[in-house]
Order: C-alpha cells, then structure tokens, then sequence
C-alpha cells in the first residue's frame, strides 16, 4: 500500500509541466519579461470579455499576478499583476504544455532555477474573475 502510495504521488508530481521563461518569450508591454519573484500566481484570460483587464489589475492577492492574455492586448502593469503577451508560437506552446482548455484558467508556479519555474497545483478553471481572490485563498 505504501508503495503504491508512492507511486501514486511521484505520478501525480510528474504531470505537472516546466517552463522557462529563457527559452518563452512574452513581453511587458514591448519590454522583454523576465522574472524576479520566487512564486507567481498565472491567469490565463481573455480580454475580450468586458472588464477582465481591469479586475485582473485591481487584484491584490498574496502573491503576484502573471495574465496572460489570449488575444495579447498591451496593458499598463499594477503594482501587483503583470500583463504578458506573447507571439502566435509561445501561446500555442503555453496553451499547449499546461493543457488549457477554458478562460479565465489560474494556476502557481515557482522558481527552481533562475528562469525556470514550476508549475505548482493544478490549473483550475475561474467562472468568474470576481471570485479570484476566494478561489486563491482557498488554495
């Protein structure tokens, strides 16, 4: 059973995917990103759903905020959420790699070497941007 259990965990440990952000580029506006946190909490969203960008940039939570925007409108960064854009190939990769399938998704990362991260829980599905700060805190 405990073996079992093991592999169970190691398995579960495993799915969860790396990127690093050396070899992804997205951008801040027209600089190139590059993170300095330790844990970040990534929202991947829409901006084309009325309101989004400005929710996501009032959101103050215990850690900070990466939105990634699926249609890669420029937005002034907050003091606390940092809005990427990337090319057609990395938001493909990224979609892609961590399985995204509904908008707006959340999940953690953290650092385990310079640029690269860890995706740190599973991507979970937001039905409303509002409620982002008690989903985050329930996690």
């Amino acid at each position: 059973m405990i073996a079992a259990s093991f592999a169970y965990f190691n398995y579960k440990f495993s799915e969860y995917k790396f990127i690093d952000f050396k070899e992804w580029t997205f951008y801040e506006k027209s600089d190139l990103f590059t993170p300095k946190k330790e844990k970040y909490i990534v929202v991947f969203y829409s901006s084309r759903e009325k309101g989004t960008m400005d929710l996501l940039a009032k959101t103050d939570l215990h850690l900070p905020i990466l939105a990634i925007d699926y249609y890669n409108r420029v937005r002034e960064n907050t003091e606390t959420t940092t809005f990427l854009r990337s090319g057609t190939k990395t938001s493909l990769a990224f979609i892609q790699r961590f399985n995204i399938y509904e908008s707006p998704s959340i999940f953690f990362i953290k650092r385990t070497k310079e640029t690269l991260y860890k995706q740190d829980s599973m991507i979970r599905k937001l039905d409303n941007l509002k409620e982002l700060s008690k989903q985050v805190s329930q996690l």
